[in-house]
């Protein structure tokens, strides 16, 4: 029985928790949804519910006064945002993924879901949300179930064949450019590349490598020989012989001389 239920746990065959809460984080009845919300006590992703507001939030692609709005301005407006929030919540760790609903639903209408890489910087960035405001507007963050956001997201909005449009119970998550993707996120590879850079350059790596080239270190790490020396040169080696002064060495001439004759 307990494998019955975990198997078919968030999905449609689930008949007490939200499939849809477990799968994107928001669901369309809410509070009064029949089905149980289990909201996670910790949590990389956090969700900012309509937090985002597209200029054409009325009508889309007309402004509030019933304007055309050209799309690119739409594009520069949403960027603009991105830009704002991924600065901001980046002060407190690394952003795996941040995604943008373009879904015009109340209940995920601007929703943001941002991941970070560990549990701790998405608890760190709640705490610095709370009581926050943006634009005028309170920030309504809390942690969220949604880690795999392929299971998510709409594949036929991906593929421009979602025939649900912006009601469509699934993210339809909006994109940013190629360049301000590398501009955010690209400062990551970076970062990593310069660690791997910084420890492969290091006085000690650099040691480690020359002392294992001389055979002083095994490939776990461990030195060899004698174990009261550490390093190379505190290892004992033979000494050389004295050098002897001339006198010295004319006496001891003369001594061989006389063994050789008395040997005669």
């Amino acid at each position: 029985m307990a494998e019955h239920l975990a198997s078919i746990f968030g999905t449609e065959k689930d008949r007490v928790n939200c499939p849809f809460y477990f799968k994107i984080g928001a669901c369309r009845h809410g509070d009064r949804c029949s089905r149980l919300h289990n909201r996670p006590t910790i949590s990389p992703t956090l969700l900012l519910s309509n937090m985002y507001q597209r200029p054409d939030m009325i009508t889309p692609g007309l402004d509030p006064q019933g304007q055309v709005i050209d799309p690119r301005k739409i594009q520069e407006h949403f960027e603009d945002f991105f830009e704002d929030i991924f600065e901001e919540l980046g002060k407190f760790g690394e952003i795996e993924s941040l995604n943008i609903c373009d879904n015009l639903a109340d209940h995920m209408v601007g929703n943001v879901y941002v991941q970070f890489k560990e549990e701790d910087q998405a608890a760190a960035a709640l705490q610095a949300l709370q009581g926050r405001f943006y634009s005028g507007r309170p920030i309504i963050a809390d942690f969220s179930p949604v880690t795999d956001f392929r299971e998510a997201t709409c594949r036929q909005f991906e593929e421009n064949s979602c025939n649900r449009g912006g009601y469509c119970n699934f993210m339809h998550v909006k994109q940013i450019g190629k360049e301000l993707r590398r501009k955010l996120f690209g400062r990551y590879r970076r970062s990593r590349r310069s660690r791997s850079r910084s420890r492969s350059n290091s006085p000690n790596n650099r040691r480690g490598r020359d002392n294992r080239d001389r055979g002083d270190f095994h490939g776990n790490g461990r030195r060899t020989g004698d174990r009261h020396g550490r390093y190379e040169n505190d290892r004992r080696r033979p000494r050389s012989p004295i050098r002897e002064g001339s006198e010295e060495r004319r006496a001891r001439i003369e001594q061989w001389n006389r063994e050789k004759e008395e040997k005669r």
